[in-house]
């Protein structure tokens, strides 16, 4: 598979803060710990080993063999599980939320970042292991996001009512959904294949958590993929002290609000990504995911009867650790205090909230991880190339929005310049000398001067676009040619891993799909990756 790279800047699909994390700005170096270099592991390794409690690890093996109870687990996934036992072993960690059939294509792509890294490591690290972790988003009560994924522009949907934990759901009724996707899949041998994993996952498991673990190890377990449930009570006690200073002493929400102006202070353009609360843990049960509020010393739990006092609370988090559910400022640090972990995968806006954590890692006194944005990549393939080579445009003009991608090629094959630049700065270099008659004559006039400028630039300006218009309607086969082709590879003007499910790769490609990624992705490699199959 040939490989092409567009810079993540040039995509226009990436955040002002997220590239200027990638180009290292210096006002930034703050916020994260160390860059994701791969000879910035040495020192990551070095200060998680120390800070690290020895006894987490034997904690975190006998839960992870219990999540795995029942599983059939690959010898070189029990075998990295095993391995978290030793002090010379850490994890690289990507996480998402149980979209069904996987979601869009870049939950792939996230977990391949995962496992190539871990490689990377071992080979430069080679008398350490590191385990590819993905953390199941199973606490996750937005259902809405995750009940469905796209096939052939199609949405199949999950419709069903739910509440709380995505995890604890139910998979029942999901054999309707079944008919739905086998019609739509086909006879293939590939379909049948597809077929058959959605099967064994979804109608053989009794909820979401098993099912998305049975799918994932199916993926991904000959690589020694470690799948991690955060709805774990041996777990979550290891959290109990930093829920603690949370929910009574409001620690994060005052280090995170800092962040976040601090964050703010260096550029306008930085959209913060989320906002810390008061107290970031939710109550949790079955059928039920409510937040906790103070009111007036005591503790509500939003929308149910449910009440304790501060002393009532401490004991049901002690008794009870399992019952409490970390939010999305929360959740990073639960992942960071029971794994060994040196690095953070995510996308950008992933990244972009985990850059308002340091100070508060800090302040709890836990290593901060590397922040490594996950691989990004556009399929295309064969026939779609020779379309674009054809149309004499490169596949990273793809990226442009519509409009802009087609005034660029119209003017490129137009055979008159549509083009007034020349004109306009003509214009105003006239209108230069006109402004310093009437300063030198009467100055009353300047403003009668500044509107017939900007008359005459406003009808240079509709001249251009009325003369556009006219060589689209000329060039109109080349124009629909050009925009068929976007629109195949950037689905609803969206990139495509945010629109496609695997499967619909999968037809194409069979079981060559994950391996040729493997091969392919590379997450130390900055840009956008355009695959051509």
């Amino acid at each position: 598979m040939e490989v092409d790279c567009v810079p993540f800047k040039e995509t226009g699909y990436f955040s002002r803060l997220i590239c200027d994390y990638l180009g290292q700005r210096e006002e930034l170096k703050p916020f994260f710990n160390r860059f994701p270099l791969p000879e910035n592991f040495e020192g990551q390794i070095k200060e998680k080993q120390e800070n690290y409690p020895k006894v987490h690890r034997a904690i975190l093996v006998a839960s992870l063999k219990e999540q795995y109870s029942g599983f059939e687990a690959t010898e070189a996934t029990l075998g990295n599980i095993a391995s978290l036992a030793d002090t010379n072993t850490f994890t690289v960690v990507t996480g998402h939320q149980l979209n069904l059939f996987t979601g869009p294509l870049y939950f792939l792509y996230k977990i391949v970042s995962a496992i190539n890294l871990a490689k990377k490591l071992k080979e430069r690290h080679p008398n350490h292991h590191f385990v590819p972790v993905y953390w199941m988003a199973t606490e996750d009560h937005d259902f809405d996001e995750i009940n469905y994924f796209n096939l052939h522009g199609k949405k199949i949907q999950w419709n069903r009512k739910a509440s709380g934990a995505v995890g604890r759901l139910s998979t029942e009724g999901l054999d309707v959904l079944f008919d739905t996707l086998t019609a739509e899949l086909g006879q293939t041998g590939k379909a049948e294949e597809l077929k058959d994993l959605f099967r064994k996952a979804y109608l053989e498991h009794d909820n979401l958590a098993k099912a998305t673990r049975f799918l994932a190890n199916a993926l991904f377990g000959d690589q020694g993929l470690v799948i991690v449930d955060g709805d774990d009570a041996a777990l979550k006690k290891l959290l109990v002290p930093f829920a603690e200073k949370d929910i009574f002493e409001h620690a994060p929400f005052h280090k995170v609000t800092e962040t976040i102006d601090a964050l703010s202070s260096i550029s306008s353009d930085y959209t913060i990504q989320v906002n810390p609360r008061e107290i970031n843990y939710f109550y949790l049960k079955d059928g039920l995911r409510e937040r906790i509020v103070e009111k007036k010393g005591d503790f509500y739990i939003v929308d149910t009867p449910i009440k304790f006092t501060p002393d009532e609370l401490r004991k049901e988090l002690g008794q009870y650790p399992e019952r409490f559910s970390p939010n999305v400022i929360a959740r990073p640090l639960y992942q960071e205090v029971i794994l060994p972990n040196l690095c953070y995968i995510g996308g950008g806006g992933e990244l972009a909230y985990w850059l308002e954590l340091k100070p508060y890692f800090e302040d709890m006194g836990i290593t901060f991880p590397i922040l490594l944005l996950r691989n990004s990549a556009l399929l295309v393939k064969e026939k779609q190339y020779k379309k674009a080579q054809k149309l004499g445009v490169k596949v990273s003009h793809l990226f442009l929005k519509q409009p802009s991608l087609i005034n660029k090629k119209i003017r490129e094959i137009s055979n008159i310049d549509i083009d007034f630049s020349p004109q306009k700065k003509l214009l105003e270099e006239q209108f230069q000398l006109m402004y310093q008659l009437a300063e030198q004559t009467d100055k009353s006039f300047l403003g009668a001067v500044k509107a017939q400028e900007v008359k005459q630039k406003k009808g240079l300006d509709t001249l251009e676009k009325r003369l556009l218009q006219a060589q689209k309607r000329k060039l109109k086969d080349h124009v629909v040619r050009l925009t068929d082709l976007q629109n195949e590879l950037f689905p609803n003007r969206s990139l495509q891993e945010r629109q496609l499910n695997f499967s619909e790769m999968y037809l194409e490609m069979g079981d060559s799909l994950i391996p040729t990624l493997l091969d392919a992705l590379d997450p130390f490699r900055d840009g956008f990756l355009v695959l051509k199959s």
